[in-house]
């Protein structure tokens, strides 16, 4: 059988049947971190994310801002997570006929960044490659009493994201902000079930929380935060590499919450239900229609 014929999602379900882990692992694969033991206060998050040239990026693309992203995406996850980043190892995949000069300036975007967020790279891997490729894994931790996963939300939960959706292809997906400031004020000013991260498109992430927390949602139209760059509707539900947050948390949390928005950009834009809705559109026109359950997947 090829890859291409189970997908994406179907090799990683395969992949999770043939993996067994010990009472060390508190979550392995199937959310945004792995989560360890680590002491009596705090779990140990460990994620990683590859970027492939052609596929996360361009060979146009400025090096920089490509170095930015790898390490990016991976503070992303540990946000989602509610945690705080500590340490990435960094591994290259690099053809021989490439510059000295390139590998100089996206180190140069990883450093940047990660001085930003007190994270220390601590080493990696390097290899010649037919494209560039970077991967990032990065070590953080998180207190148990904040540990934030996919498989907590419940019915009647309100549904938030951050920022605005869509567009992201046009330049953000090199140069946004992972929402860690975001993520920690909501974990220490909230009671929130679920939360990840919009890195596949919001259909296909919210997907994610409800197949884990086995419950359905409703999302409306006319509360979407469409960016100014977002060519339609779809763009914001589809295309995904906006690296926002998308979370779940009480009603009555939601209008405390509301009451802050002046802190933190937010917005409601639905509403967690019985599994048996599935995913739900209610239009501009009040007309509701059940979402397909797709984004960006590899295969």
């Amino acid at each position: 059988m090829l890859v291409r014929k189970i997908g994406e999602f179907g090799l990683i379900n395969r992949i999770k049947k043939l993996i067994r882990t010990g009472p060390s692992v508190i979550v392995g694969l199937g959310d945004d971190c792995a989560v360890l033991k680590y002491n009596k206060y705090n779990y140990q998050l460990l994620t990683c994310d590859m970027l492939v040239e052609g596929v996360d990026f361009t060979r146009k693309d400025k090096p920089f801002l490509v170095g930015r992203k790898a390490l990016a995406v991976s503070i992303s996850d540990i946000a989602s997570c509610g945690g705080l980043p500590r340490y990435a190892l960094v591994s290259l995949g690099i053809p021989k006929s490439r510059s000295v000069d390139l590998v100089d300036k996206l180190y140069g975007g990883m450093i940047s960044l990660a001085k930003s967020y007190k994270i220390n790279i601590v080493g990696g891997d390097i290899s010649s490659a037919q494209s560039l490729t970077i991967n990032v894994s990065l070590l953080g931790e998180v207190e148990k009493k904040n540990l934030l996963l996919r498989s907590r939300a419940l019915p009647g939960d309100f549904i938030f994201v951050t920022g605005e959706l869509g567009g992201s292809i046009s330049g953000k997906h090199l140069k946004f902000t992972p929402r860690l400031k975001e993520a920690r004020f909501l974990v220490k000013n909230f009671k929130i079930n679920s939360m990840i991260d919009v890195s596949d498109g919001l259909a296909q992430d919210l997907s994610h929380i409800l197949e884990e927390s086995n419950v359905g949602a409703f999302i409306y139209e006319k509360l979407l935060p469409l960016s100014n760059q977002a060519c339609d509707l779809a763009d914001a539900l589809y295309t995904g590499e906006d690296f926002e947050l998308l979370f779940t948390m009480p009603r009555k949390e939601a209008g405390k919450l509301m009451r802050m928005k002046k802190r933190i950009n937010c917005r409601l834009i639905g509403e967690i239900v019985d599994r048996k809705e599935g995913l739900r559109l209610v239009d501009k026109k009040g007309s509701i229609k059940l979402l397909k359950l797709r984004g960006f997947r590899h295969f």
